[in-house]
């Protein structure tokens, strides 16, 4: 946590990944994140993982620092108090992120009626509005069809939701574009962004688009090896993996030296006529290169690979499950001031990171975590919005706002 962004409100009425951590990011940048959800929860709720009780892993990690509203979104009146919620009066708010279908009156037309200056962040699937999630689109954009080994044939989907992260990175920095575009010309506007944009987007960011175009290319399955330069996974002598990269000379330099395999190296070097200096010549004489390392990672513990990998500082990273990078790797603990012991309700005691950004003007706040459903109403209600007790306890009464249980 840091105050880097104190004094911005954004309301948020969202499910699932990308427009959530949207919304944690500038939540954890100082902004007031007000997330405002159905009561009883909205559709990600209680999505895995979960604790044996049935409380979300998932839910506390996107909404993180967020306050949260609960309001009956399926009454007039209960669309109407986030309608007012979105256009509330103040310098820093009339900011909405969502990613759910838009309808009056919190559609951007409505919206601009009330405040002028609003400015709404909307993410969809597809720019056509056609039904789209993180697991669809990367099906459609290739990168399953050069996940997995060698020779296989079937598509490999990778378990990180890439796209979706991307875009909700994207969608915060959008707003925070779009706050300043305000302050400087004191227009307000709607922000359209689509997960398959941003996907397509980084395709042809990294050339992958323009290797297709331009070379006729069809990037081959490469399994753990990287394409275009050395880089591959090691067995140790104690069954351990680890992944090595050569990016750099410097790197080539420091793992020959690490491994004692530099001579050997040169000496492969001369015989394929090879400039391992290029890194297209290490891509290209990568089989050779593994076999003259491989001995030595086999006869070597993961703990001497470790000592002398990082003696000589080569690049290279062990691999761990998510249990042994919570029980093993320092970086992963409160030693790093990312992260804090935080007593999240529901669920109890553990780590949670904060923003990984340090900014040097702004000194880190306690991490906090995600709200209890609906423990901010009232006080939302009557800070934003100026409704008296009396008006809140009748919209209780009526069953259109709802507290924590």
């Amino acid at each position: 946590m840091n105050t880097i962004l104190q004094g911005l409100r954004v309301i948020e009425s969202s499910a699932f990944i990308a427009a959530p951590y949207a919304g944690m990011t500038l939540a954890q940048m100082g902004a007031e994140v007000i997330r405002v959800d159905q009561i009883g929860g909205g559709l990600d709720y209680r999505r895995w993982p979960v604790t044996p009780t049935g409380s979300s892993l998932y839910w506390a990690g996107l909404n993180k620092a967020k306050r949260s509203v609960c309001v009956d979104l399926r009454q007039p009146e209960g669309r109407e108090l986030l309608a007012a919620l979105i256009a509330a009066p103040g310098e820093g708010g009339g900011v909405f992120l969502t990613n759910l279908p838009a309808s009056a009156p919190v559609d951007y037309e409505s919206l601009r009626t009330r405040r002028s200056d609003l400015i709404m962040m909307s993410i969809s699937g597809s720019r056509d509005g056609a039904t789209a999630v993180d697991y669809t689109v990367n099906a459609a954009v290739g990168f399953p069809l050069v996940t997995g080994p060698a020779g296989h044939d079937d598509p490999v989907n990778h378990v990180l939701p890439a796209w979706d992260l991307l875009t909700g990175v994207t969608a915060a920095l959008g707003i925070v574009a779009a706050e300043r575009h305000r302050k400087a010309t004191g227009r307000g506007q709607l922000l359209r962004l689509a997960l398959a944009d941003v996907a397509l987007a980084t395709v042809g960011n990294l050339g992958y688009i323009a290797d297709a175009q331009v070379n006729g290319s069809e990037r081959p399955r490469l399994g753990n090896e990287i394409f275009g330069t050395f880089g591959r996974d090691f067995v140790t002598a104690d069954g351990e993996r680890v992944m090595v990269v050569a990016f750099t000379t410097k790197q080539w330099e420091a793992l020959g030296k690490a491994t004692g395999c530099g001579p050997a190296l040169a000496r492969l070097e001369r015989e394929l006529k090879r400039d391992f200096r290029r890194e297209t010549d290490r891509y290209e004489a990568r089989a050779a290169i593994a076999a003259v390392l491989e001995p030595w990672f086999r006869a070597t513990s993961l703990a001497e690979v470790r000592r002398s990998l990082d003696a000589n500082g080569a690049c290279w990273g062990p691999y761990q499950s998510f249990k042994g990078l919570v029980a093993d790797d320092p970086r992963c603990s409160v030693a790093n001031p990312l992260f804090a012991e935080v007593e999240q309700p529901g669920i109890g005691r553990y780590l949670m990171p904060g923003s990984p950004l340090d900014f040097g003007a702004a000194e880190r706040q306690p991490t906090r975590p995600a709200p209890v459903l609906g423990t901010d109403t009232d006080a939302v209600l009557s800070s934003v919005l100026g409704l008296t007790q009396r008006r809140i306890g009748e919209l209780y009464d009526r069953k259109i706002v709802a507290g924590p249980k």
